[in-house]
């Protein structure tokens, strides 16, 4: 018999997942789901303008804030990003949204966004992006378990506020997908906005307003 890793005498959050030391596709693998790393075709959506003001308040401030905690570079980095995307689209933000799907499905998301899709985004803890994209598939799987959605697929990413990287969670096949590609911020906004607006607008489902 091989190793169990979730015990069945305890319960699970998102962040214990984080702390877990073994492969992703070992622990999702335990949730019924599959992993892999490829180079991800993202969805993509225009933007009117481009972001030049938010890019230069971005190489204006950086070099004056000390960005060493979780803290600062969730309020300097993360939020300014998700809220300058209020300038292209309408959503509904909630930060720290609580979710309980079963006993090793539960906690509270980062930031769950919420517009004609879904959305999760995960700040890495200790900025160690690969135990925070484990988290982040996790949460995907709860999130799948979760939400009423005729969509196949389910988008979120993990940042540590400078870097970002996305995943998909594909419904119908229980697989989830890591990019081999990432964004920097500030050096990609533009690629980064038409990728989150492409993902939170799709193409089909331009007046549609996504609810739980």
């Amino acid at each position: 018999m091989g190793k169990t890793i979730l015990k069945s005498d305890r319960s699970y959050a998102f962040a214990d997942y984080f702390e877990l030391n073994y492969p992703i596709e070992e622990i999702i693998g335990e949730l019924g789901y599959q992993y892999a790393l490829t180079r991800l075709t993202l969805p993509t959506g225009r933007i009117d303008t481009d972001t030049e003001r938010l890019k230069a308040t971005f190489y204006k401030q950086l070099p004056h804030v000390a960005l060493t905690s979780e803290t600062a570079r969730r309020e300097v980095l993360v939020a300014p990003v998700l809220l300058g995307l209020l300038e292209y689209l309408t959503f509904k933000i909630d930060i720290e949204y609580p979710i309980y799907v079963n006993e090793r499905l539960k906690g509270t998301i980062d930031y769950f966004v919420r517009s004609a899709a879904a959305f999760v985004v995960v700040e890495a803890k200790k900025a160690d992006m690969e135990k925070g994209f484990t988290q982040l598939a996790v949460e995907l799987i709860a999130l799948d378990q979760y939400v009423e959605t005729a969509t196949d697929h389910l988008y979120g990413a993990v940042t540590v506020g400078d870097l970002w990287r996305f995943g998909v969670l594909r419904r119908q096949t229980r697989l989830i997908e890591k990019d081999i590609e990432s964004f920097r911020v500030p050096a990609d906004l533009d690629a980064l906005f038409q990728v989150l607006i492409g993902i939170l607008q799709p193409a089909h489902s331009k007046d549609a307003t996504f609810t739980v």
